[in-house]
C-alpha cells in the first residue's frame, strides 16, 4: 500500500523560516515595549485623568491585536490585569 501524497497527516507542519521567525521576534519585542512604555505613562503622568488612562488601555490593545491577530485572550490575561492594576494604584475611588 502507498501513502497518499495528498494526505495531510503524513507530512509533518512545515517550521517557520528564520525570516518569519525573525519578524515575530521583532514583533513580541515591540508589544513589549509598547506595554511597557504605556505602563510608564499610566504610572508617571501626573496629568492623565482617569478616563484617558483607559483609553490608553483600549488603544494599546487595538495595536497589539493588529501586530498579533485573534490573540484577544493573550492580551486581556497577560497584559490587561498589570495595566489595570497601576490604574487602581493610581485611581482608587475610581478603579
Amino acid at each position: 500500500m502507498e501513502p497518499n501524497p495528498n494526505h495531510s497527516d503524513s507530512e509533518p507542519e512545515p517550521s517557520p523560516t528564520l525570516e518569519e521567525d525573525g519578524a515575530e521576534r521583532r514583533l513580541r519585542r515591540r508589544l513589549q515595549i509598547m506595554v511597557g512604555m504605556v505602563t510608564s505613562v499610566l504610572s508617571q503622568d501626573p496629568d492623565l485623568t482617569f478616563d484617558e488612562a483607559k483609553q490608553m488601555i483600549e488603544d494599546c490593545r487595538k495595536a497589539a491585536l493588529a501586530m498579533f491577530p485573534g490573540k484577544e485572550l493573550a492580551f486581556d490575561l497577560i497584559y490587561r490585569p498589570r495595566m489595570q492594576r497601576v490604574i487602581k494604584e493610581r485611581f482608587p475611588k475610581k478603579a
